[in-house]
């Protein structure tokens, strides 16, 4: 039987064990352990210098960079875009701060900066999209078709794009007959507002991503109606480029949604650098790119075949599309006249 020395045993020798630890890790063992942490702590600490260290150079390396390129901008793109006229279409949760830096961009390039349509929060909101297809449908000109399986923002884009861009440069800086009202309307559904002169038509279209994803279960509703909106444009313009920050090219971002669509994809050409002076260039040559019947995706993130495409001597290219042809199966766009 166990009885009460077997107890007084087993206690003392705990005891013991424990006043043997405590010694043994006073003694012993406590200056290897802590020379062993001072070395890894040491160690942490220079490899953490050396990083930051890097970091900052690689910060003023870009800072200078970008300043550089900021400064010779004008001689970077001159004449790219000469005798085009292009509009500026920003999504709700674009950046305000690259307005500016893109009209400037725009007329460096030799292009005419018909003005600014900025889709509000409420375009894209999920109890707003029937109204958004009640009023896309009352607004298109008798006899307008809708392809199969079109969305509500399939038809306002089409609608939006019969108003602010035509594929016709002889009809380029007039107002479409056919569109009259369409973004009255639709500024006072308090859709989008407008700044400039939109409605005078534009041959180009730069679509300005979200600064960041939208999130929550609506989330991929509201981008799929962003790529909606660049299509539309595409269809009715000579060129279009959707452009953002590499957060646009993330998962869940609009030019990451716009890269996983087939026909579209091919079409609009995606710059997901526009935040830094170098990528902005990139948006000029990616315009002049489309106006040559090509698309591509530019930039750093993981869809970016390239940081930017083959740059080629300023010239009158053909359109790319007859004006009046036959938009791309999704889309529908108005009669330019």
């Amino acid at each position: 039987m166990i009885d009460f020395r077997y107890h007084l045993v087993s206690i003392v020798a705990i005891f013991l064990a424990l006043t043997v630890g405590i010694v043994l890790g006073s003694t012993v063992l406590e200056p290897t352990f802590f020379k062993s942490a001072e070395e890894m702590t040491a160690s942490l600490r220079q490899a953490n210098e050396k990083y930051l260290t890097q970091i900052s150079q690689l910060q003023t390396r870009e800072e200078g960079g970008d300043s550089l390129v900021t400064t010779h901008l004008p001689e970077l793109v001159r004449g790219q875009l000469a005798g085009e006229r292009v509009v500026l279409v920003e999504a709700p949760g674009a950046s305000a701060a690259l307005r500016d830096p893109i009209e400037k961009l725009v007329t460096s390039a030799g292009a005419s900066y018909a003005g600014r349509v900025s889709l509000t929060e409420k375009f894209v909101e999920a109890e707003q999209a029937s109204v958004v297809d009640g009023l896309a449908t009352n607004l298109a000109p008798a006899g307008t078709a809708f392809p199969d399986g079109a969305t509500p923002y399939d038809k306002a884009a089409a609608m939006l794009a019969g108003a602010i861009v035509t594929n016709d440069r002889a009809q380029a800086g007039r107002a479409n007959p056919a569109a009259t009202g369409v973004l009255e309307a639709f500024q006072a559904g308090d859709f989008l507002t407008l700044n400039g002169d939109p409605e005078q038509r534009a041959t180009m279209a730069i679509v300005l991503a979200p600064a960041q994803p939208y999130e929550g279960e609506d989330a991929d509703r509201q981008t799929n109606a962003l790529v909606s909106v660049a299509a539309g444009l595409d269809s009715g313009a000579l060129g279009t480029v959707l452009a953002g920050t590499v957060t646009a090219s993330a998962n869940g971002g609009v030019i990451a949604a716009l890269h996983d669509t087939g026909g579209v994809a091919s079409a609009v050409s995606t710059v997901d650098t526009v935040d830094f002076a170098a990528g902005r260039v990139v948006v000029v040559y990616a315009l002049r790119e489309q106006l040559a019947g090509r698309s591509g995706s530019y930039g750093i993130g993981s869809g970016a075949t390239a940081f930017e495409p083959t740059v080629t001597a300023p010239a009158r290219p053909p359109p790319r599309r007859r004006a009046g042809a036959e938009p791309p199966t999704g889309t529908s766009r108005l009669t330019n006249t």
